[in-house]
């Protein structure tokens, strides 16, 4: 099986973490999974996810550290040497020609929808784009390059049942349930973290706009106008760091960067009072689901799928810091260790061994290639 990916960068968080451990699960089931992704300089290496090769890929400008597969005849080399027996493509624009060439070859294939293509091309578009009715084009054609859409919730489905797609499968993604605990909560890191004692918030995700990485800034700015002494950490780098943190001047907000050490990223997590993930176009948001294993319930925006994941576990709110400030408050006026359970709970209904399963039924479901 070879898996494929794209627009990935150094630290890029969620789709590392899927692939990762859907490749890691691929393994374990007994299968040969090989991962080819874009990085600064090639790479052939084995690693627990199986076999990942990194291919030489330009830099997007204005992403902050977004690379991408352009040298399309040396992956239809790299393609044709490794001969698989199935596609998995974690991108739905620029390796879509991939699902054409896996039809070509006796290769069944499948694409993984990582997120809103309507909301996405709304938010980084110039004004006026017709947004819907390109996405639907090009929804479509991905429809019709891959034997299956892979979509990890509804609200990603949403816009594949609207155009009647008959290749749609859907399954959640899954979360560590055993890295990720309440039993990381540190009562000397909250003390480093917020020594008033006040409430903890926290935010992780990639600093660039889609991410909306300003919203938990303008409701730590509101809760503070209300009296209410809380503390934000930021977990995440990218293009708006820089004006984020000009944003957050005055405000006691502390800015980590991207965290490798994901233990530490635990402990931060489950140390927390209340998450905030704001991204209006995530399709699942594997960042908010680690904070809710960890015992921390997620305000999120109700545009995005989030809602789906979290169930009662937090709250959806509309895009305004008064709104994300309600949801917090609401959240800490609720019983502490109340509040811890339900948002563990919550998570365990998604777990990795689940996903990987689903993910491989329909791999192996998939009818006949084109």
């Amino acid at each position: 099986m070879v898996r494929l990916a794209n627009a990935i960068a150094p630290h890029s968080g969620g789709l590392r973490t899927a692939l990762r451990e859907l490749g890691a699960g691929y393994a374990r089931a007994g299968h040969d999974p090989v991962l080819i992704m874009p990085g600064l300089r090639a790479r052939d290496e084995q690693t627990e996810q199986g076999r990942v090769i990194t291919v030489p890929g330009p830099l997007v400008p204005g992403t902050g550290g977004y690379r991408v597969i352009t040298a399309r005849r040396s992956l239809r080399r790299l393609l044709e040497d490794l001969e698989p027996d199935r596609l998995e493509v974690s991108d739905r624009t620029t390796l879509r020609w991939t699902g054409v060439w896996a039809a070509a070859h006796g290769v069944r294939s499948m694409m993984v929808s990582h997120e809103g293509l309507a909301g996405l091309l709304q938010l980084l578009g110039p004004p006026g784009l017709p947004s819907q009715r390109l996405a639907d084009r090009m929804n479509r054609a991905s429809a019709d390059a891959y034997d299956v859409v892979m979509c990890t919730t509804q609200w990603a489905a949403a816009e594949f049942r609207r155009l009647a797609v008959p290749n749609l499968v859907r399954v959640p993604l899954g979360v560590d349930l055993t890295t990720f605990s309440p039993d990381r909560y540190d009562a000397s890191l909250r003390s480093a973290l917020a020594g008033d004692g006040g409430p903890l918030l926290v935010h992780c995700s990639r600093l660039s706009p889609e991410k909306r990485p300003d919203r938990p800034i303008a409701a730590l700015a509101e809760l503070r106008r209300r009296g209410v002494p809380a503390t934000l950490v930021v977990i995440g780098d990218g293009p708006r760091r820089r004006s984020l943190e000009a944003k957050a001047d005055g405000l006691p907000v502390r800015f980590l960067g991207h965290l490798s050490d994901r233990v530490l990223l635990a402990r931060l997590l489950a140390t927390a009072d209340v998450a905030i993930a704001p991204g209006p176009v995530e399709t699942f948001g594997l960042a908010a689901l680690e904070a809710l294993a960890s015992g921390t319930p997620v305000v999120v925006s109700g545009e995005s799928a989030l809602p789906e994941v979290i169930g009662g576990a937090g709250l959806a709110v509309d895009d305004a810091p008064a709104a994300y400030a309600d949801a917090v408050e609401r959240l800490l006026a609720r019983d502490t260790s109340r509040r811890r359970q339900v948002a563990r709970d919550q998570a365990t209904r998604f777990d990795w061994q689940t996903a990987v399963d689903g993910f491989l039924h329909a791999h192996a479901t998939a009818g006949s290639p084109r």
